[in-house]
Order: C-alpha cells, then sequence, then structure tokens
C-alpha cells in the first residue's frame, strides 16, 4: 500500500499541474501586474477580511460598512479581470470541494453506517 503522504503530494502536484490551477494562476497575475487592478482588487480582499473578522469576533456591521462593501463590489465586478480571476477561483474551489469530498468518503461511510445501525 503506498504512503498516504506521498499520495498527498502527487495530489497537490496534480492540483498544480490541472487546467483550474493554470487558469486561475494567469488570471491571478494578470491582475497583480496591472497596478490599478491590483490596488483595486487589494482593496476588495481588505474589505472582505474586516468584515468577516468582525463577523467572527461577533461584532456589528454598521450600515455604513455594508454600503462601502457594496460599492467596492460594485467596482471590482466592473473589472473583466477581476471577476475573471474570481471565477477562475471558484472553479478550482469546486474541484477542491469535489476531491474533499472524495478523501472524505470513507469517514461518512463509517459514520453513516453507525447511524444507520442505531
Amino acid at each position: 500500500m503506498s504512503n498516504i503522504y506521498d499520495l498527498a503530494y502527487d495530489l497537490e502536484k496534480g492540483l498544480r499541474e490541472s487546467e483550474e490551477f493554470q487558469a486561475l494562476k494567469e488570471a491571478y497575475e494578470k491582475v497583480m501586474n496591472d497596478p490599478t487592478t491590483k490596488q483595486m482588487f487589494d482593496n476588495f480582499r481588505d474589505t472582505q477580511l474586516e468584515l468577516q473578522q468582525k463577523q467572527a469576533q461577533g461584532e456589528e456591521i454598521t450600515q455604513e460598512e455594508v454600503e462601502k462593501a457594496q460599492q467596492v463590489v460594485e467596482l471590482v465586478q466592473q473589472n473583466e479581470d477581476i471577476s475573471k480571476l474570481m471565477e477562475e477561483e471558484q472553479r478550482l474551489n469546486t474541484l477542491i470541494g469535489d476531491v474533499s469530498k472524495i478523501i472524505t468518503k470513507p469517514l461518512e461511510e463509517l459514520y453513516g453506517e453507525d447511524e444507520q445501525q442505531q
């Protein structure tokens, strides 16, 4: 039987070589190589992180913050390169989610059987 870590590294290599990752990497580099687009993207990410941190800490998000976030999202959606990056990121996340389901299938089956026996 193969070493599980060797299989994991093979999976990582496969992910890096996948069409989804390559498309994401290309879209990311395009955004990062344009200073104006990069600044817009960084502002979008910073806004997302701020709101996520507030939520995680149980802090209330003000109406002003919601409106600011909506403006940032609208601006970002109008940028073709950032929209493409977000689309490619979603494709890769779907792939990773599918792989995760495959990897965790033995646990689901084990615990699923356990629940059925009760």
